[in-house]
């Protein structure tokens, strides 16, 4: 999709994709290299980078990212990514069909230089389907898990710079509250939380248990299949006002359910700003494994 050289802040990105396979948007990955690197700084299946998981298209407005109407097939980036000795960014097909139509702008500006110890543009994507809600790392009501033990994990990074939020996608089997499971972030190597939350909702900046889809600059409810909770959710929160800074390592968790006691499909992207270098990500699953769809515990 682009290699620029010299020193730069992309600005700007605008992607519209006509394809006829199933999921597509799963088996398009995006990755973005800066200076030179050989692992890439971000490596996100297409649809989720643009802040929409499931394989879904769905309007969405928020300051960063954004899928415009109709029915979402405008997706647009304005996350600043700065890079010093150039950038690339490419575009993988992991389907079986080819990409009928695939649309893109790269918009950026040029500079002399740029700060040495300026951050660079991260973004990675998670999976755990289904989420273990094991016997043994249960915690009752009342008992703090401030280990953090079985908690999902949003992003784990190590080095200086600034976490700036996440989409977070679950897919419930069953009827009944995904939520109550709290968020707990873990910064330079803090064996307790730096940061506790109170419950999934609160984090993504709302209460008691919402079932309305809204979007707002900052945090939104993107898609609510149920007024139940059953079926597929997602929501997004990102830190722009109130970036989470670290040093030398950050640990983002939530837990699904209260002390984890609840067995879903849950999937995210996190975006961040380090200094480089960064660790390389965990690999990215196969396609196969990427789709939505919730698998049982005992499923081969």
């Amino acid at each position: 999709m682009a290699v620029i050289e010299g020193a730069g802040v992309i600005t700007h990105v605008w992607v519209t994709i006509a394809c006829a396979e199933e999921y597509f948007l799963r088996k398009l990955v995006l990755r973005m290299y800066w200076d030179g690197e050989d692992n890439p700084s971000v490596e996100v299946p297409i649809g989720d980078f643009f802040g929409m998981g499931h394989a879904m298209q769905r309007n969405l407005i928020s300051l960063p990212v954004s899928m415009l109407p109709q029915d979402g097939r405008g997706f647009n980036c304005f996350w600043p990514m700065p890079f010093e000795n150039g950038a690339r960014i490419t575009i993988t097909n992991e389907g079986a069909q080819d990409v009928s139509h695939f649309y893109y702008y790269v918009d950026y500006e040029e500079h002399d230089a740029i700060d040495a110890d300026l951050g660079r543009f991260h973004a990675c994507w998670r999976r755990e389907n289904p989420t273990t809600a094991d016997a043994q790392i249960k915690h009752p009501h009342g008992t703090p898990n401030l280990s953090g033990t079985g908690n999902y994990v949003i992003l784990e990074a190590q080095g200086k710079g600034h976490y700036v939020g996440c989409n977070l996608n679950i897919d419930s089997p069953r009827s009944g509250w995904y939520g109550e499971g709290d968020d707990m972030i873990y910064i330079d190597g803090d064996d307790k939380p730096t940061l506790n939350g109170t419950g999934t909702e609160d984090y993504f900046n709302t209460a008691f248990c919402p079932s309305q889809e809204y979007c707002a600059p900052y945090s939104g409810i993107a898609y609510q299949e149920n007024t139940d909770f059953s079926g597929k959710t997602s929501l997004y929160r990102f830190h722009i006002e109130d970036p989470i800074m670290f040093d030398r390592s950050i640990r983002v968790t939530i837990e699904h359910g209260h002390g984890n006691d609840l067995e879903n499909d849950y999937s995210s992207t996190a975006y961040w700003y380090q200094v480089e270098p960064h660790a390389p990500f965990q690999p990215l699953p196969p396609a196969a494994d990427r789709l939505p769809g919730i698998k049982t515990q005992d499923s081969d």
